[in-house]
Order: C-alpha cells, then structure tokens, then sequence
C-alpha cells in the first residue's frame, strides 16, 4: 500500500516482502529535514521488527536522489546544541539502515551530496543511472563533511575519500561504480529492471541466512583479522544448523532445487 502523495516519505510492500521506502520532499531535492530523518527513523525501526520483510529498496521523488542537510533549517537555529541533536539523529538513520536484517538498495536516479551520498554509501548495494552524480561538498561551503565521511570511507578508498572531501568535486556514476561508492550503473529506462535483478536473487535465498550473514559482515569489518575469523567461525556455524541451510546442502548432494 502507498502513503499519500503529500507524505515526506512513501511507502510501498509488495507480495514477496520487498519494501520500497521514497523520498518524497522533491521540491527541497529530497534534502534530509528533521522530519524527514523522523520519517526514516519510524519506518526503519517497524521494518526491523517485520519479519514479513525481505528487502528494501530506497528510492527517491523528483530530479534528485537526495542533497543531503536541510541547509536552510540548519541555518534558522545556530546552537551547538541543536547541531550535535541534529548530526546524532542523521547517524542514528545511517545505523539503523545497516542494522536492519534485510538488504537495503540505492535506487539512485539522481544527484546525490553531502548527507546524500551518505545515504548510498550507507545502503547496502546502490544502483544508479549514467547521469547521476555523486560528492560530499559540504567543503564548498566551509563545513567538512564529517559524518558523512564515516560511510564515505568505509565504501571507497582513502585517498578518494579523502579527495571527495577536500574538493567537494563531483563523482560520475561511472566513476562511483569503479571506486565501490555503487554496484551497478544502468541506462535511465533500464534502473527499475536492473534494481529488480537485485531483489530477486535476494528475495530466492533464505532471509535467515541473509540475515545472519550481514550482521557479521559488518561486525567483522571493525575488527582484527583474528577476532574476524572467531566471529565468522561462530557466525558460520549457526548458520549451518538452520534448518534452510541444511536442506540446502542436502539438495545440492541430491542434485535438485533447495525446498525452502
């Protein structure tokens, strides 16, 4: 079912359990106002008590994916106390997206900056037309885009990080996919399929099983080698005795489809 038009936020389910969430401020270029993170926030923490849910695709209304900030809501309340309310609240967003036990895909038509490319950079996977463009520019204005580079730098390597956030410049679609910031770039009239290609390979497998299995991925990527292969020895282990992987298993021994 989707929310009416003047919502901040759409949101659609269809029957498999995929779940699209739209940004839907396109006058303000999807910018990230209080609300809308209040938006975001109410709707991620439902999908991660829904287990009906198999994986969620974020999307965005109008020419743009997202501009980060509400520039002109920041600037009508200069306090540091609003901004450090304001930044952990965006953070907050950006967690719950990782946390949550489904995949969440970038469906990218547009420009994405600042806060924006947070956004992606924070999706699980990203799939973004030829014409979108991505940076962090907060620079251009005198502020370092900070918590964005915490997404940023975990997707691209450090220098390119670390350029993006210097310059403020301007990524190509094609150069975001060769750095890893996206997975897949597509022909304008070709997003909606290439994102459907996504979702149904990961709607085919067990959602325990995805489940388990990116909630070590991004435990381990914050620790050492060793403590990494602990995690994922136990992670791997319990995955073994779900019941899906064990009938998996069995029918690769048999030669036949998995009955899940």
């Amino acid at each position: 079912m989707t929310a009416p038009t003047d919502t901040l936020l759409l949101r659609e389910q269809d029957p498999r359990g995929v779940v699209t969430l739209t940004l839907n401020r396109p006058g303000a270029f999807n910018s990230l106002s209080e609300a809308m993170l209040a938006a975001l926030q109410t709707e991620l923490d439902a999908l991660a008590g829904d287990e009906s849910v198999r994986c969620v695709v974020l999307a965005a209304a109008g020419r743009a994916y997202c501009a980060g900030h509400d520039l002109k809501e920041m600037r009508a309340e200069p306090s540091l106390a609003y901004y450090r309310a304001l930044f952990t609240r965006c953070g907050k967003v950006m967690l719950a997206i990782q946390r949550l036990p489904v995949p969440v895909i970038a469906r990218v038509h547009g420009v994405a900056t600042a806060a924006g490319c947070q956004l992606v950079a924070t999706c699980d996977l990203a799939v973004a037309v030829e014409t979108a463009r991505f940076a962090v520019s907060g620079v251009n204005l005198g502020l370092f885009c900070s918590t964005p580079s915490v997404a940023l730098s975990r997707n691209v390597g450090r220098k390119t990080a670390f350029e993006m956030l210097v310059t403020g410049e301007f990524l190509s679609a094609g150069e975001a996919q060769a750095r890893g910031l996206v997975n897949r770039v597509v022909p304008v009239d070709a997003l909606d399929a290439e994102v459907e290609r996504l979702v149904a390979s990961i709607v085919a497998k067990p959602r325990a099983a995805v489940a388990m299995g990116k909630a070590l991925f991004y435990r381990q990527l914050e620790m050492g080698v060793e403590a990494a292969y602990q995690t994922a020895v136990q992670t791997m282990a319990c995955n073994m005795m779900d019941a899906h992987a064990l009938e998996g298993v069995q029918a690769f021994i048999d030669k036949r489809t998995p009955q899940w």
